[in-house]
């Protein structure tokens, strides 16, 4: 996928062509599991505006289905807390990832291990 000035270059290039070819000349396609193809225009627009120098936000920090998120969360009936997958994707955690877990007055943080405030 082009971006930058690659990307208004190509853009500029195509001229008059139809904004699918110019979406799929770009790089801005995935394939559907009928192995058909898919236009990402979202994501060609999005970088056409970056390229352009409009910034509304790179990271957004949007979960699934667009909603914005909340860095809000409650114990669950079982006494669980849960922290979600668009959390732990903003932080690029993966699974099998260690912390180690401080307690303070009426709050929980999370140390990865490993890291310069595991010793606090």
């Amino acid at each position: 996928m082009l971006s930058g000035a690659d990307l208004l270059a190509k853009v500029k290039e195509m001229g008059d062509a139809s904004k699918s070819e110019i979406v799929r000349a770009c790089g801005y396609v995935s394939s559907k599991k009928n192995d058909s193809d898919r236009l990402n225009f979202t994501a060609f627009y999005e970088a056409l505006l970056i390229a352009k120098g409009v910034d509304f936000g790179a990271n957004p920090k949007v979960g699934k289905g667009g909603r914005k998120l909340s860095f809000t969360t409650k114990v669950q009936f079982n006494g669980n807390l849960m922290v979600g997958k668009a959390y732990t994707a903003l932080l690029d955690l993966k699974p099998g990832d260690d912390f180690e877990i401080k307690l303070g007055r009426k709050q929980i943080r999370l140390i990865p291990l490993g890291s310069d405030d595991e010793g606090e």
